[in-house]
């Protein structure tokens, strides 16, 4: 039994057509997805598939095509989230020098324009404490954290919409 992958739904007043919308649920699913393969299933020629996703890459719909890895499969298997208050005079050098760490998979300035909210991958707890310790602890700049380790994956996005 096959589930439909309702990430693209068709929203009033947007500029997504119901194909389009066909199209990006196709290549959130497989990015590797040809152009025949992508026309059969939405019932259009090779040539119109082709020219959608070259609009929506030119539209900038479509930021990249790239390869979903599994952190586990790389030994990354501590997935932590850190949530960072900062002075907000520090946020930008703050959020550009932990951007720049390689255990950083994501990272994002949030509304306060003073949080932080860092996604982290690891190997162990021991990397882990050990990049708090250089990146995090004792700077002045930095006035709280909030720190959790996943426990259980329920759901994620794997290559969806940035949204």
């Amino acid at each position: 039994m096959t589930t439909p992958l309702p990430v693209f739904q068709e929203v009033p007043g947007a500029s997504l057509s119901k194909l389009d919308s066909a199209l990006l649920n196709i290549l959130v699913k497989d990015g590797r997805a040809s152009f025949a393969d992508i026309a059969r299933q939405l019932g259009v020629s090779r040539a119109h598939a082709r020219a959608r996703v070259q609009a929506l890459m030119s539209s900038g719909v479509i930021e990249l095509f790239g390869a979903v890895i599994n952190p586990e499969k790389l030994g990354k298997v501590i997935s932590t989230f850190v949530d960072i208050r900062v002075a907000p005079a520090a946020l930008e050098a703050v959020s550009q020098e932990l951007a720049d760490c390689h255990e950083v998979v994501s990272l994002y300035i949030m509304s306060d324009l003073q949080s932080l909210h860092v996604h982290a991958l690891t190997d162990s707890m021991e990397t882990f404490d050990a990049f708090v310790r250089k990146h995090i602890f004792n700077r002045p700049e930095i006035l709280s954290v909030d720190c959790k380790t996943l426990m259980t994956r329920v759901k994620n996005r794997r290559g969806g919409a940035r949204l």
